[in-house]
């Protein structure tokens, strides 16, 4: 149990000193060296838990979306409505801006790598689609249930994940002069006034 503990305690070490690295320096220009000693640790320690720094990458990724599939999931479940549960989705997405410190540099440095990297591209994309499968459910929901207007909801849910795309870039280039709780919220609010029927929009 304490070997495990120990083991657990060493990889979060490991993500810890990955994510800031590659936020200050970028992924191609840090190395496994920099990585491990700033986390601390030998080589061998960081070769035991990642077979590559490729590896490494691709489970940021992960352990940030699990973050983000946590909020989305807990906002979600109290929600009465396909509409208030796209109102929660953007309390979820303030929070992710909210606490982002350095996941916005490294959201930057994701697609960057996606760009030159199929596996990378792989491990990105294959989210990005979870997440237009689950607009696209969500809004089909919505038209059955009559909260939302007609509409495909292949399209919503794109221009949906687009937006939420689009946000985390605008937030990366502009941080600290715009309150992007703020902006989240009401443009959030209007793309949903288009997606209500014209009786109560």
């Amino acid at each position: 149990m304490v070997t495990q503990q120990r083991s657990e305690e060493t990889c979060t070490r490991i993500l810890d000193a990955a994510a800031a690295s590659f936020s200050r320096n970028g992924y191609d220009a840090t190395g496994v060296a920099e990585i491990c000693r700033v986390a601390g640790i030998s080589k061998g320690a960081f070769y035991y838990h990642f077979p590559s720094k490729q590896t490494l990458f691709i489970a940021l990724l992960q352990r940030w979306l699990d973050e983000l599939d946590g909020s989305i999931a807990t906002l979600q479940a109290g929600a009465s409505s396909v509409p208030e549960a796209l109102t929660r989705m953007a309390e979820a997405f303030q929070k992710v801006l909210y606490t982002a410190d350095g996941n916005l540099p490294m959201f930057m440095e994701f697609l960057s790598a996606a760009q030159r990297d199929p596996v990378v591209w792989a491990a990105t994309v294959q989210p990005y689609r979870r997440y237009q499968l689950w607009f696209a459910t969500l809004i089909e929901k919505g038209v059955a249930e009559g909260s939302l207007r007609q509409m495909d909801p292949q399209i919503a849910s794109q221009m949906l994940v687009s937006w939420a795309v689009g946000m985390l870039l605008q937030s990366t280039l502009d941080p600290q002069v715009t309150d992007w709780t703020i902006v989240t919220r009401e443009s959030l609010r209007l793309m949903l006034t288009g997606l209500l029927p014209e009786s109560v929009a």
